[in-house]
């Protein structure tokens, strides 16, 4: 099995990405952003949101550093335009707006903001980039993609039955869990532009 699965690199993948990414911390602003839909349209942005988190890891594993480099975007402005763009949604969330983005039909609240920045954001995207630079073999590769599909299906098992939880706050419940996301977002969107500063005073960026 060692030569197969470098189980000390997986157990690092997960327990990192699954800090970074919060599956249980992800359920609130799941239940607020989905709070205006059909239980069927709330699994679908379920799965569709793992899914664009997946392909959007995937996408920066592999080309990550070639896509920066040929942009010309440094790692802090990627954190920084990550933190923004999250800013936007938590100042919707805290205000009386906020019903508009969440019962917008479509796919958009999976793509935008659960699937990116709030899933595959700059803090997941960086920890994976910097975990594919350490593989060496095929055990290592194993062990990072292992990790990170398991990440993903504990997001998707958080978000799918934040669903029962649902249908017993009702309205009221949903309204403070909204407002509660909406803090929790506006901390963490506020901590991604402060790193991104700090990084570019550093000389990092």
């Amino acid at each position: 099995m060692g030569d197969l699965l470098n189980t000390v690199l997986l157990v690092e993948v997960f327990v990192t990405l699954f800090v970074i990414m919060d599956p249980v911390g992800t359920v609130p602003i799941f239940l607020s952003l989905t709070g205006g839909r059909s239980a069927a349209s709330a699994r679908r942005a379920a799965w569709q949101a793992v899914t664009v988190s997946f392909l959007v890891i995937s996408l920066f594993a592999f080309f990550g550093q070639q896509i920066l480099e040929y942009l010309h975007i440094s790692l802090p402005a990627l954190q920084g335009a990550g933190g923004l763009l999250l800013l936007l949604v938590a100042l919707e969330l805290l205000t009386d707006n906020e019903q508009e983005p969440a019962a917008a039909a479509g796919a958009n609240v999976a793509l935008v903001p659960l699937g990116t920045p709030l899933l595959a954001g700059p803090g997941a995207i960086v920890a994976v980039m910097l975990f594919v630079q350490q593989i060496g073999d095929v055990a290592d590769f194993v062990a990072v993609s292992l990790g990170v599909v398991l990440v993903h299906v504990s997001l998707w098992a958080a978000m799918r039955y934040s669903l029962p939880i649902l249908r017993v706050i009702r309205e009221s419940g949903v309204l403070l869990i909204t407002r509660i996301a909406g803090l929790l977002l506006s901390a963490i969107a506020v901590q991604l532009v402060a790193d991104s500063v700090r990084a570019f005073i550093a000389g990092e960026g």
